[in-house]
């Protein structure tokens, strides 16, 4: 049987893993009872999680979001791919390079020692070439455009032509695209 902090931890992944669980496929997964697992999602409210739940056919459980971030737990390729996300991301947004690579140190120093040595690899034998594009995109103004794009609102901005003509544009912004790691 898992110690209380380690069937915690297992709670929170599979809550995090999938939008909905029936109390019976919880009860399954983590072979406890239906009171010990009432019990851990009470425990996990106080550290913070929001745990949802619903009562009668269809109920069950779902971490909501909150307002505070809690603790996650990633598996081993989980957490490779996102040390290797964050170092080859942290040149093509403006204004986050210095929050990427600090979150990738953090990242690093929780990593166990075989995670550590994949990551390694990883970084050793891959090259970033600089673009010889536009300059990489500032946070903010990714954050408005995204928010235009949700709400379906216009956006107007200055822009220069190729022949370094100015204007004023107003568009109606779709999507944000990602191609040769500029966003």
């Amino acid at each position: 049987m898992l110690s209380t902090s380690a069937r915690l931890l297992r709670l929170a992944d599979l809550l995090s893993s999938r939008r909905h669980w029936s109390g019976a496929e919880l009860v399954d997964r983590m072979e406890v009872d239906a009171r010990t697992l009432r019990r851990d999602v009470d425990r996990l409210r106080e550290l913070g999680y929001p745990v949802r739940a619903s009562s009668g056919p269809g109920g069950g459980y779902q971490l909501g979001a909150g307002s505070v971030m809690p603790p996650v737990a990633l598996g081993d390729d989980e957490a490779v791919a996102m040390a290797f996300a964050l170092r080859a991301a942290a040149g093509s947004i403006e204004g986050m390079a210095d929050v990427m690579l600090a979150l990738l140190a953090k990242l690093d120093r929780l990593l166990p020692v075989r995670l550590r040595a994949r990551v390694s690899a990883l970084e050793s034998v891959v090259l970033a070439l600089p673009s010889r594009g536009p300059s990489p995109a500032r946070a903010a103004v990714l954050m408005r455009v995204a928010a235009a794009c949700r709400d379906r609102r216009r956006v107007r901005f200055a822009y220069r032509d190729r022949g370094g003509s100015e204007s004023r544009r107003t568009v109606e912004p779709m999507r944000h695209v990602l191609a040769q790691r500029r966003i």
